[in-house]
């Protein structure tokens, strides 16, 4: 091979390495974290089997086929919003003003990222910006609308969160992502929230009395709490020192009465030992007496009863003797007064006479006659003598016995002459 040839050559593939070189420089891309590379152009098909006219790449780098792709930049950053909805009806229609700050981007997770390609792609970041401020700011109406003037600025949480539920829905339709939304002001033109506001903190001020006034009520009860305790605690200490002392007194006393115990049964066993000899002593006393008693009283007495009873069996004889006789005699007095029958009755008349008799007498002088007794001429000198000693009998038998055999005889004569 010539020179001029082999010259050539490396000439024609020095133009082609610098052919390729700038090939691959102008259509070689290179995508940072920050965003996404769209090459359109071609038909491609994702995992799943659904045909897209893109493909995205993100964080790497990817080849443009010259004359058929075109490669787009999509940014990833954050855009940040300020939202200001004036005069927006709240519930109760109170118009209200809302400023609040939202800070949006464009996902990189697909699905989404797919609806901000379509809807997105080849829009300036501006453009964009003002599509998510118009519908963040929708939302805010929307949300206004359903709470009251009190919850929206009582219970800001709620109304963020349910600002932000309300905007993710619409925004990831659009492909977009609500990262933070705040709300940074509330007021109105006719100063309802002033007077809320107002009242607010009337409501405060009076919990804050209130509180106050409880913290002191509580502080002093728990005061008292704390002394009751204390006395109640140093009582329990006075009763635990009360029934110790009560304890030692105890314990002393029932030592003392084991003492006082054992020297009582001491005493009282002398006492029955002594009261033991004593009793000896007496019992022989007692048997002294009683056989010096014998001697002295229960022999002459029994000896006195002996004589009494011979004396009163004597005088029994005697007596039965006599009420014998006399029995006879007032039997022979009867038989004789019925016998003497009209001199019988007189004297009989003459001895119920005897009374008057003394009566009589008394006037004349002081004589006491105890009986009288008038005996008429009889038969002979043995009559009278007869006579006078059944009356002798009669008397001795009526002072000795209280039998009155003249009585007795009168009345049985009585019922006799009845018969």
């Amino acid at each position: 091979m010539s020179p001029a040839s082999l010259g050539v050559i490396i000439a024609v593939l020095l133009v082609a390495a610098l052919f390729v070189l700038v090939t691959v420089t102008r259509n070689l891309y290179v995508c940072s974290p920050s965003e996404v590379l769209i090459f359109s152009g071609r038909h491609w098909k994702t995992p799943e089997g659904k045909e897209l006219g893109f493909r995205v790449v993100r964080g790497g780098r990817g080849m443009r086929v010259p004359l058929f792709e075109v490669v787009d930049r999509m940014q990833l950053t954050n855009m940040a919003i300020e939202l200001a909805v004036q005069g927006a009806y709240s519930k109760g229609g109170v118009p209200l003003n809302v400023t609040a700050i939202a800070n949006i981007k464009i996902p990189s997770e697909e699905p989404l990222l797919h609806n901000a390609i379509e809807r997105f792609l080849g829009y300036p970041q501006q453009q964009i910006m003002l599509i998510a401020k118009d519908t963040l700011e929708a939302n805010l109406r929307g949300v206004i609308a359903e709470l009251t003037p009190e919850e929206i600025n009582q219970k800001k949480v709620v109304f963020q969160q349910k600002l932000i539920e309300e905007a993710d829905r619409d925004l990831m339709r659009l492909g977009l992502v609500l990262d933070n939304l705040q709300i940074q002001n509330i007021s109105d033109d006719v100063g309802y929230l002033t007077s809320v506001g107002r009242v607010r903190g009337a409501k405060v001020r009076r919990d804050a009395a209130i509180g106050e006034v409880r913290a002191r009520a509580t502080a002093l009860v728990q005061k008292a709490e704390n002394t009751m305790n204390a006395e109640i605690s140093k009582i329990d200490a006075d009763i635990q020192v009360a029934q110790k002392e009560n304890e030692r007194r105890i314990i002393d006393a029932t030592t003392k009465r084991a003492a006082v115990i054992s020297e009582v049964r001491g005493q009282v066993q002398a006492e029955v030992a002594e009261a033991g000899a004593q009793l000896k002593a007496w019992s022989a006393r007692v048997e002294q007496v009683r056989r010096k008693l014998e001697a002295d009283v229960v022999a002459p007495a029994d000896a006195q009863r002996q004589k009494a009873e011979a004396q009163a069996k004597g005088q029994a004889s005697q007596v039965i003797a006599q009420g014998r006789a006399a029995a006879a005699a007032m039997t022979a007095l009867a038989e004789a007064y019925k016998a003497s029958g009209a001199r019988g009755r007189d004297a009989l008349l003459l001895q119920k006479l005897v009374p008057v008799f003394n009566q009589l007498a008394g006037t004349l002088r002081d004589i006491k006659v105890d009986r009288l007794v008038v005996l008429g001429p009889g038969g002979g000198a043995s009559s009278a003598s007869a006579v006078r000693s059944i009356i002798n009998g009669n008397e001795q038998l009526r002072a000795a016995t209280g039998v009155d055999l003249v009585a007795a005889a009168r009345e049985r004569l009585g019922a006799g002459g009845g018969r």
